[in-house]
């Protein structure tokens, strides 16, 4: 039984090695085969002959071949646009709210868009405004949950009306409550903390 299965096993071997044998010895340069119309890998099925044709339409051409004989193309994802913004500085408040209110750019379309973080230890209200040329206004409420992790209030992007220059952001950071008490408000154009 032993010798059975060694004898399938070294069957097996030989028939794996073949394709094996074949890419080491390379491509028949000077046409020759074994006289059967397309070489002994051919017979067995495990390849085509190599033939000036294009292969079938059951098997696709190689890419590389079709990226060789063009330009060279980048692969990868494409580039995502480029957004311009135009940010006040990181402004913080002694109730325990930072944040930063930018305008922002992109493929004709601008949004405002404010980065925060709530140490309060209470949840806030927060509302971003947009302010446009020729009285364009946006505006969002946002929920500023109660937690010291990052978070953003953004606008909707609309279709770009000006330059950039002529947008400005302003966010306002409240208790939601009957009163209501700002606790900081943070612009695209606020001064820098220092500054008169």
């Amino acid at each position: 039984m032993n010798l059975r299965l060694i004898g399938i096993g070294a069957g097996v071997l030989i028939i794996l090695s073949l394709p094996l044998a074949g890419a080491i010895a390379g491509p028949d340069f000077a046409g020759q085969d074994d006289g059967k119309g397309g070489g002994l890998f051919t017979t067995l099925g495990l390849s085509e002959p190599a033939r000036t044709a294009p292969a079938p339409a059951a098997r696709p051409a190689a890419p590389a071949t079709a990226e060789r004989s063009g330009p060279a193309k980048q692969s990868g994802p494409a580039e995502k646009p480029r957004t311009d913004s135009h940010c006040g500085p990181e402004l913080s408040s002694p109730h325990g709210v930072e944040a930063q209110t930018c305008v922002l750019v992109a493929e004709g379309r601008t949004w405002g868009r404010s980065y925060y973080r709530n140490t309060s230890g209470r949840a806030l209200d927060a509302v971003l405004t947009v302010m446009g040329p020729a009285g364009r206004t946006v505006r969002i409420a946002c929920a500023v949950g109660a937690g010291d992790e990052p978070g953003l209030c953004e606008t909707p992007k609309e279709d770009s009306a000006g330059e950039p220059e002529s947008y400005s952001a302003v966010a306002e950071f409240a208790v939601p409550d009957d009163e209501g008490q700002l606790l900081l408000r943070s612009g695209s154009n606020s001064p820098a903390p220092g500054d008169g």
